[in-house]
């Protein structure tokens, strides 16, 4: 499963958007700013831990997503693309995987299961630089990509301000979303590597 594959077709929905952000006179950068700040509130609706909050938190990860699209589609249309831009956008995306997952733990208080969602969140990004660092090119493949847990991320938001309570294990729908990044987060990461490696 990777939504990278209809990344074209998002590519062709962003125009209205980066018009409207070029007509404000936002910059690339700006909107990654944007996008994390974005980020940032998702976390907090999620570490509130209310059903209320779960719907919003799910909006602002899904606008997140959208935004960190819309930031590099605006460089490009800008022609101001940028190695720094790239690098902050990155940087920024990382600080937002962490506040999301961070939020999620928080309202659920499974802290185990945080530490293992974002350390294999962290090593799945980490092996897509690495591999594009050692010249192979940036690898956005696997079997869970950012924008799948984004998308995830915000339908299992939607779910538990429906049905916050517990369906396996003492672990509601978020707690069960916590456990597939850890899981699948690493396998991602593995394969990763085991590509990259025989591509050396």
């Amino acid at each position: 499963m990777t939504l990278d594959q209809y990344r074209s077709v998002a590519d062709r929905l962003l125009g209205p958007w980066v018009s409207a952000a070029d007509r404000l006179g936002l910059s690339p950068d700006q909107v990654s700013v944007i996008a994390f700040l974005v980020a940032v509130a998702a976390a907090g609706a999620f570490a509130a831990g209310s059903t209320a909050l779960y719907a919003a938190g799910a909006l602002l990860v899904l606008l997140n997503g959208w935004l960190d699209l819309v930031d590099g589609a605006l460089a490009r249309h800008q022609g101001i693309a940028s190695d720094g831009g790239d690098f902050l956008d990155h940087v920024l995306d990382r600080y937002a995987d962490v506040a999301i997952i961070a939020g999620f733990t928080a309202g659920t208080e499974a802290y185990a299961l945080g530490f293992a969602a974002v350390t294999g969140v962290l090593l799945t990004s980490y092996l897509g630089t690495q591999i594009q660092a050692v010249g192979i090119g940036r690898e956005y493949g696997g079997l869970l990509g950012r924008a799948d847990r984004l998308a995830l991320a915000g339908i299992v938001g939607v779910v538990a301000a429906v049905y916050p309570a517990p369906v396996v294990a003492d672990l509601n729908v978020i707690g069960l979303l916590l456990a597939l990044f850890a899981v699948v987060g690493h396998l991602t990461a593995v394969q990763r590597f085991l590509g990259a490696w025989r591509d050396l």
